[in-house]
C-alpha cells in the first residue's frame, strides 16, 4: 500500500471517529451544572475537625459551623447593602463598623435583613429544605448557649446529634450559597462582600433602597434588631447572652 493510500485511510478513520463522537454528544442528555460556590473551601476546616478523631470533634465542629453560618449571613447582608448606588469602595469600612456597633443584631436579625432587602427571601434561596432547617436552627441556638456556658450535659446532647447538627448547618450554607450565586451573584463565602454584583439590575430590584449611612442605621433598627423580630421571623432563634 502506498504512503498516500495509508494517509487516506488514517484520515477516513479519523473522520469516522469524529462523526461518531459528534453523534453521541448530540444524543446524550445535557448535564445541569450547579452554580459554583466557595462552600468546600469555607468548610474545609470543619472537615479536618470531623476527620481528626478528637474526643471533642462534635462540639468543636458544631460551634465552628454555627460561626460560619452567621458569617455567611452577615456577608450576604452587607453585600446587599453595598449594592446601593450611594456606596462605593471607600464606604466599606464605615458600613462594617455600622453593623458591628449594633449589639442587638444576631443570626435571626441578619436573615430578617436579607429578607427585607433581597428580591427573593432566604426561604426562596435555600429551597425546599428551608422549613426543616430553620426549625433546626432554633434548636441549635439552645445547644450553642449551653456549650458557651459549659452546660452541654444538661441538655444531654450526644456526639452523634452534634454531628447531625453540623450536617444540617452545612446543608443550609451550601443551599443558601448556591441560591445566592444564582439569584444575587454572591454566595456569602468570599471574604470581600463589599463589591458590586455581576447581576446588573440587582440594585434596582432591592425591596428597600438604602441611600446613606443614616438610612442603614435606621434599617438595622427597624428590621434587624432582636426586639423587632417577632413579626418578621416568628420563632426566631434566640441569641446567646
Amino acid at each position: 500500500m502506498s504512503l498516500i493510500s495509508k494517509l487516506a485511510r488514517v484520515l477516513a478513520n479519523h473522520r469516522g471517529a469524529t462523526d461518531a463522537a459528534r453523534s453521541y454528544n448530540r444524543q446524550k442528555p445535557s448535564v445541569v451544572m450547579k452554580p459554583k460556590t466557595g462552600y468546600e473551601d469555607e468548610f474545609s476546616t470543619v472537615e479536618l475537625i470531623l476527620k481528626s478523631g478528637a474526643e471533642t470533634r462534635g462540639v468543636d465542629a458544631f460551634a465552628l459551623s454555627l460561626i460560619k453560618a452567621e458569617r455567611q449571613a452577615r456577608r450576604l447582608l452587607t453585600f446587599l447593602v453595598f449594592q446601593s448606588p450611594a456606596f462605593g469602595t471607600a464606604d466599606g469600612r464605615a458600613l462594617r463598623k455600622t453593623l458591628a456597633s449594633s449589639k442587638q443584631v444576631f443570626f435571626a436579625g441578619l436573615i430578617a435583613g436579607i429578607d427585607a432587602l433581597a428580591p427573593l427571601t432566604v426561604r426562596d434561596l435555600v429551597g425546599p429544605e428551608y422549613d426543616r432547617l430553620w426549625a433546626r436552627f432554633v434548636e441549635f441556638a439552645r445547644h450553642r448557649n449551653k456549650i458557651f456556658h459549659g452546660q452541654l450535659t444538661v441538655v444531654g446532647v450526644r456526639r452523634n446529634q452534634l454531628l447531625q447538627n453540623v450536617h444540617d448547618i452545612q446543608l443550609w450554607c451550601e443551599s443558601l450559597g448556591r441560591g445566592g450565586v444564582q439569584e444575587l451573584g454572591y454566595d456569602g463565602f468570599d471574604r470581600n462582600s463589599f463589591r458590586k454584583s455581576t447581576i446588573g439590575d440587582l440594585s434596582s430590584r432591592l425591596r428597600i433602597q438604602i441611600g446613606s449611612h443614616q438610612d442603614y442605621v435606621t434599617f438595622l433598627r427597624a428590621h434587624m434588631e432582636r426586639r423587632n423580630l417577632s413579626k418578621a421571623i416568628p420563632n426566631a432563634p434566640e441569641a446567646g447572652n
